[in-house]
């Protein structure tokens, strides 16, 4: 069963946002990179999670992303069962990601692990 890893809190002004989340739940949030501030996790559960900024096409609010054995399979059966390609699979140093949006308008994002 693929399982939830992560979510992202993506915002237009993610400096604003993650002065926000700081303040008020007390995160603490690692430097930058690719306009993504990591949340450090802390604690037993070790979900990761961040705050980021996304061109203005790209859906804003908050996002589960859900690790598969292949994002490739998992993103055909998802648009053979009415969901849509928001950012096509792109690959970071450790993983690949791609953003959807199901049948009922809802964002997530598919991680798979090198």
């Amino acid at each position: 069963m693929a399982r939830v890893v992560g979510f992202e809190i993506s915002s237009q002004d993610p400096e604003k946002a993650v002065q926000f989340y700081s303040t008020v739940f007390g995160w603490e949030m690692g430097e930058p990179n690719w306009g993504f501030w990591p949340v450090k996790s802390t604690g037993p559960a070790e979900i990761q999670g961040g705050i980021s900024k996304g061109p203005h096409d790209y859906p804003h609010g908050t996002r589960i992303q859900i690790e598969v054995d292949s994002i490739e399979d998992t993103i055909t059966k998802a648009v053979d069962s009415g969901a849509l390609i928001v950012r096509e699979k792109m690959e970071f140093d450790k993983f690949y990601l791609a953003y959807l949006v199901d049948p009922t308008g809802v964002g997530f994002g598919l991680v798979e692990r090198k």
